[in-house]
């Protein structure tokens, strides 16, 4: 059964698409939301990659204008990367285009099963929170303020 869920959040997030960017930029951009002002190298070890790869990753969002770089306060060798304007914007568009496709399904189901959904899905987040140093939770806040 968790194998067809994930399938069909495929198909619902395919929906959704993520064009101009890849995957991979994606993961990039949620990364940086969320952790303003990172370095290449932090970005690099978030995502399991080196930066020569990332710093790549970084160019070609920086080409469509979703990423911007600026020199570290602390670190004359260092850069700081950041979302731009048109980056946060592009997030916004596409978490509404991938809320409409999952309300569409949502809103068709029992309001018993939503409200089990929910609250499975509340579990979810928090125990994959807890299993692994996530990028994507803003750094000081809990689980429970992310959920």
């Amino acid at each position: 059964m968790t194998s067809v869920a994930a399938e069909l959040l495929e198909v619902l997030w395919g929906r959704a698409s993520t064009a101009p960017v890849s995957s991979s930029q994606l993961r990039v951009l949620f990364i940086l939301e969320h952790n303003e002002g990172i370095n290449l190298r932090t970005l690099a070890d978030a995502l399991g990659s080196t930066p020569p790869s990332v710093s790549r990753l970084c160019d070609r969002l920086q080409a469509v204008g979703f990423v911007e770089r600026a020199p570290s306060s602390s670190s004359r060798r260092e850069l700081q990367l950041h979302l731009s304007g048109r980056g946060s914007a592009f997030l916004r568009d596409l978490r509404t285009r991938r809320e409409k496709e999952l309300s569409a399904v949502i809103e068709q189901m029992p309001a018993a099963k939503r409200a089990a959904l929910l609250d499975g899905l509340e579990a979810f987040c928090d125990t994959a929170f807890s299993r692994m140093q996530s990028p994507l939770r803003p750094s000081g806040t809990s689980e429970a303020e992310t959920a």
